[in-house]
């Protein structure tokens, strides 16, 4: 069990006071004029959150994320002027600006930002297009161009930017000197948003709106918060201190034990800010490595004494930790004490080698190579000169899920790391060793060309059609590499190395994996041949869920063993498996609102029905259960919301209609109406509306009844030439055709 007291000696006496911490009367008076008339806000899309450090920032809106609360909207300082931050690019736009009381909270900010109460505003546009909820009225005008600050007679009085949009430094540079000399900012973005979409980059390091906002003690991080009940936000009438990570300091360095719900939110502030404050900051960096020098040992978070939010300071430790072993040169990297835990050591006298492959690169994602790096060593990647900076990437480990945001970590919450082609010769080097693969883009043209990666450790690697038995049953499955890999150019599977060590028969194994793919694929109406193989990963703690979908798609270790027990896959199958492999298949051309968890069961029924011919009948196929599921559905009122929050009530109908009719209606209602879609150019209908239900035809009449709004589902009973001329052609779907 960890305990901070154990682990962190002496950070009790650190910190304890700080000086120029922001004055709460003060706060709270500037908070009140911001929200001045503002009793609800609208919530763009998932808004994220925004760190708060500085001495003169403060939050002014908050949102519940996980078991604490986020900040979404922050003010403070910044040389002679005052900034004031949206956690979400959407408040930067008309829609939400609607919502609400958005618009009056917007118009605060702006007032606010300029020091300017009561006069109209000017107002310049960076990256912002166009304000129409704004624009027009008494007290806004816009002033200049799209990217420019005006200056002179004509001078703004607040700049509003549009932070993902603008990153151009010399632009930037220009914002923040119109600030410091007095003027106003309002700057939106979405932190998580941005992270996603530049894999690789930090905010600390690389969003250039972190910079800009360093020294107002603000920054946009990587939180997500939940999506309010009605999609709008009620300003509370005052905020927790701990949603200041300098204060939440002083409360977890303090001589007064914090109460529980105080010591969460404090350790997630401070936690937040490690992550997100810019690496040239210095107001908060300095107090963060007061907390980390404090630190008499690493912390190594495992299953059983799994590092939680109680573990306040232990828990901003690991993520200081982290912090700085996530971007060291790989000469300066050195073998992290947790690796032995999780992903594993490598056994002692295990030899080094090189080894030499031919990668297609015509097949994008990741190339597995049957190579480990052993934690802490620099490995090399030589490549020719074509490949050099073509977007190819040296990827150390398999388990890329960041468990930043789970209550617990059982083991350290991001471990592998990922270094861009950029030489003939590339090093690299993770702290926590793993799987080596090469990532090939998907725009690669550089086709096939020869790869070496020096001083690695080999690991067990089947590759379906290329391994030979004997080989791998003599030699390859006992490997020292800890983990494993089973692939074919339809699926991989990454498990650790003791699940196959006792595995006699890969090819039969794999040749299963392969029909379930192609099921997904004959379902999905797609070609049996992909471009990439999809890829399975077993870890030890996964962000979200049991399993989940995606690239790779996570499962606990508990499913490992599962993979390769062909007799149980063929037997029983396995449920959980097939669903998340059925997400990576599903589309919204037949996926309506609300029933995402519905068509991807559509997966694992075909799936076991197909490729498991000893299973026994899941509730959602057997005939008697299906029809207890219509009846108490029936009963209850047949309510469509209520139909889509109950998978397996929803999924009675789809059974009904395969019982009755087979599974080619079905794949050809799938494909007529992808078909149909890309025909008329509407994109995805079925997200929009349920119209696309019509495409059932004479199968769902036949089934369902005369009446298509029996079972709650608003399909409409309609002649085809009353149809929308997209869907005339998707209509007859019926036995035989």
């Amino acid at each position: 069990m960890v305990k901070t007291s154990d682990c962190l000696c002496g950070l009790a006496v650190i910190c304890l006071v700080c000086a120029g911490l922001p004055c709460a009367e003060a706060t709270a008076d500037e908070r009140q004029a911001i929200l001045d008339g503002v009793k609800r806000v609208a919530a763009p899309g998932i808004p994220g959150t925004v760190s708060v450090f500085g001495e003169d920032a403060f939050p002014v809106v908050s949102a519940v994320r996980g078991k604490s609360r986020g900040t979404v909207v922050a003010a403070g300082s910044l040389g002679g002027g005052r900034v004031v931050v949206f956690g979400h690019d959407g408040y930067l736009a008309s829609g939400a600006l609607a919502k609400g009381d958005t618009a009056q909270l917007m118009v605060n900010a702006l007032r606010w930002a300029a020091r300017r109460p009561t006069q109209k505003l000017r107002i310049a546009l960076l990256g912002v297009r166009g304000l129409t909820v704004l624009e027009g009225t008494a007290d806004v005008t816009v002033v200049g161009g799209k990217w420019d600050i005006p200056e002179g007679e004509g001078r703004a009085d607040v700049v509003m930017l549009h932070a993902v949009r603008v990153q151009d430094k010399a632009a930037l540079g220009r914002v923040s000197a119109f600030v410091r000399s007095g003027g106003g900012l309002v700057v939106g973005a979405t932190g998580w948003g941005w992270s996603q979409m530049n894999p690789g980059k930090q905010l600390e390091k690389d969003f250039r709106a972190n910079d800009l906002l360093a020294d107002a003690g603000i920054a946009f991080a990587h939180g997500m918060t939940k999506r309010p009940a009605g999609g709008e936000l009620v300003p509370e009438s005052s905020l927790s201190p701990a949603l200041h990570a300098g204060k939440a300091i002083d409360l977890l360095t303090g001589t007064k034990t914090p109460d529980r719900r105080d010591l969460a939110q404090a350790t997630d502030s401070v936690c937040e800010a490690a992550r997100c404050v810019s690496a040239r900051d210095r107001l908060f960096r300095p107090r963060l490595a007061a907390l980390l020098d404090g630190v008499q040992e690493r912390l190594v978070p495992t299953r059983k004494a799994p590092v939680g939010r109680k573990h306040g300071l232990a828990r901003i430790a690991i993520t200081l930790e982290a912090a700085r072993i996530a971007d060291l040169p790989p000469g300066k990297v050195t073998a992290h004490s947790a690796a032995v835990n999780f992903p594993g050591a490598v056994p002692d006298g295990a030899s080094r080698t090189d080894v030499e492959f031919i990668l297609d690169a015509a097949v994008p994602r990741w190339h597995s190579t049957g190579c480990y790096a052993a934690p802490g060593e620099t490995i090399r990647i030589v490549v020719p000169e074509r490949a050099v900076d073509k977007g190819l990437a040296v990827r150390i480990g398999a388990h890329k899920d960041k468990v930043w945001r789970r209550d617990a970590w059982w083991r350290y919450p991001e471990i592998t790391r990922r270094f861009r082609v950029d030489g003939a010769t590339t090093p690299a080097a993770c702290a926590f060793g793993g799987l080596v693969y090469v990532e090939v883009p998907a725009t690669c043209t550089l086709g096939v060309l020869p790869v070496t990666i020096r001083n690695v450790v080999r690991a067990p690697l089947y590759e379906h059609g290329k391994t030979e038995l004997a080989e791998w049953r003599q030699s390859i499955r006992r490997r020292p590499g800890p983990w494993a890999e089973l692939a074919t150019r339809k699926v991989i599977i990454t498990i650790p190395s003791e699940n196959v060590r006792d595995l006699d028969t890969p090819d039969e194994l794999m040749n299963f994996w392969d029909e379930v793919m192609d099921a997904c694929a004959d379902l999905a109406t797609r070609p049996r041949e992909r471009t990439s193989p999809e890829h399975y990963v077993a870890d030890r703690q996964i962000s979200v869920g049991y399993m989940h979908a995606g690239y790779p798609i996570m499962t606990f270790l508990d499913a490992a063993p599962r993979f390769v027990n062909l007799d149980r896959l063929r037997g029983r199958g396995d449920w959980g498996m097939f669903h998340e492999m059925g997400h990576n298949h599903q589309s919204g051309d037949w996926t309506f609102s609300g029933t995402g968890e519905v068509t991807v069961n559509l997966f694992s029924l075909y799936i076991l029905a197909t490729c498991c011919p000893g299973a026994p009948r899941h509730k959602a196929a057997d005939p008697a259960a299906v029809s207890r599921l219509a009846d108490e559905h029936l009963r209850s009122g047949a309510d469509f919301s209520r139909w889509k929050s109950k998978p397996f009530t929803a999924l009675a109908m789809y059974s009904q209609v395969v019982e009755a009719f087979g599974w080619e209606p079905l794949k050809a209602v799938l494909l007529s109406i992808g078909l149909c879609l890309r025909r008329s150019g509407l994109g995805t209908m079925m997200r929009r509306g349920t119209n696309g239900l019509l495409a059932w035809g004479r199968p769902w009449k036949e089934t369902w009844g005369r009446s298509s709004r029996r079972g709650g589902c608003p399909c409409l009973e309609k002649p085809a030439g009353q149809l929308p001329i997209f869907l005339r052609g998707c209509r007859t779907a019926s036995p035989g055709r």
